[in-house]
């Protein structure tokens, strides 16, 4: 890889400050002129704190040539057992270089989450770089993120996202992803696929199964997630 990605990962893995890191999307670094997208995603993690899931509901579409702006509802099971909207969240991609323009593929993204019941806050900038070799895809997320708010800590955390991937199909290209953040690194197998329609119309999946192999015990994390562009 290059420098820069060098540099990244010398900066992840040596100012990681979160307790922990939680296991989610892997961003790509490119935006589609005119896009418009539909999202769902799933997260079911079995943690010591116990079962949680989440999900997010989310509506997008490019803003420039390069630019893009999504709003997410996000869903967590309570306590209780009910599933309930816990938050919102704003999130802003921006494709730094023309893919195939350098030897790496380069963007960014921002986001904004709030919680619904009370004045907390995050917000998170992230960094992207993919890099292809013949039919091998390496993806990787630099994530910088501070908390604040009523009852939240303010907190800041470091952390670090990201995939190799062979490009088999178009429908079906097998992966092994890793998550990482301060006395947290999860690893295991993942997919993803596109499928193609009319024009810009085409429908992504993606699935993976990460384990955490930092601490002792059997803490496992299942990852979906369906988009639909056009």
């Amino acid at each position: 890889m290059t420098k820069s990605v060098a540099c990244l990962l010398l900066l992840v893995s040596a100012s990681c400050l979160a307790d922990n890191m939680t296991v989610d999307k892997i961003y790509h670094p490119y935006v589609l002129a005119n896009e418009r997208e539909v999202e769902w995603r799933l997260m079911s993690s079995n943690t010591d704190a116990g079962n949680l899931l989440a999900q997010r509901l989310g509506y997008g579409q490019a803003f420039t040539e390069n630019k893009s702006i999504e709003f997410y509802v996000i869903g967590e099971r309570d306590s209780d057992d009910n599933f309930t909207v816990s938050g919102y969240e704003i999130e802003t991609r921006w494709m730094l270089t023309e893919q195939g323009e350098y030897s790496s593929d380069w963007g960014a993204f921002f986001e904004i989450e709030k919680q619904d019941s009370e004045a907390n806050y995050e917000f998170s900038s992230g960094l992207i770089v993919e890099k292809e070799l013949g039919k091998v895809s390496a993806t990787l997320n630099g994530i910088l993120s501070y908390e604040w708010g009523d009852t939240a800590e303010n907190e800041l955390e470091i952390a670090m996202r990201g995939k190799v991937r062979y490009r088999y199909l178009s429908a079906f290209q097998p992966s092994v992803e890793f998550h990482v953040g301060e006395r947290f690194v999860a690893i295991g197998p993942g997919f993803m696929g596109t499928y193609r329609f009319d024009g810009q119309k085409q429908l992504k999946w993606e699935a993976s199964f990460v384990t955490e192999v930092s601490q002792p015990g059997k803490h496992h994390t299942l990852r979906f997630g369906v988009e639909y562009e056009f």
